[in-house]
């Protein structure tokens, strides 16, 4: 009888949890970047990526502070703030997309395409990214990896280091999206 009355009691909260909120936030996400070049890999990586996600329209945005990419060497940071992305100029890269064919109740893992326009150095150009998408209870993890052209954006790399620096970039990245609450 008691566990009865506990179900009872309990099935109105789980039902108002998931009515709770459309929208959800990473406030500390993932993103790091890697340049295989045969003089010298180049990595970095940034923990301070906002996201919102929003399943019932299958909206993502991202947000990246250029600035809070922390590479190996200081020599490289300074460098890829000043004369490659611009940072004081372009202080962000941002991300607007949609999740193709995204089911939003199904718990688990899934894989899926997310469409959209990333902008770069004030350049926006549409990208697809493959992702895999993870629903637990209270929250979605999203995680995948990409590769874009530098000539993309009008990144230019000074001659006497073309060898250096590789064309094409892997990035990679993580977010971990819990409700968010205004």
């Amino acid at each position: 009888m008691n566990r009865q009355l506990c179900l009872l009691l309990l099935i109105p909260l789980l039902l108002g949890f998931s009515k709770k909120g459309d929208k959800y936030i990473s406030r500390n996400g993932n993103v790091t970047f890697f340049s295989y070049a045969s003089a010298e890999n180049i990595k970095a990586a940034n923990n301070q990526v906002l996201s919102l996600l929003e399943p019932k329209t299958d909206k993502i945005a991202i947000s990246i502070l250029m600035r809070a990419f922390e590479f190996e060497k200081s020599l490289m940071q300074e460098h890829f703030n000043d004369s490659y992305i611009e940072s004081e100029q372009f202080p962000k890269a941002t991300f607007e997309g949609t999740i193709l064919n995204f089911d939003k109740d199904f718990s688990g893992t899934q894989t899926k395409i997310i469409k959209g326009d990333f902008t770069l150095r004030g350049i926006t150009k549409p990208v697809k990214i493959k992702a895999d998408i993870t629903k637990t209870f209270n929250s979605y993890l999203i995680s995948g990896e990409t590769e874009l052209n530098i000539k993309d954006y009008k990144i230019k790399v000074p001659q006497i280091l073309a060898n250096r620096i590789a064309q094409t970039v892997k990035i990679s990245f993580n977010f971990k999206y819990k409700h968010y609450e205004k």
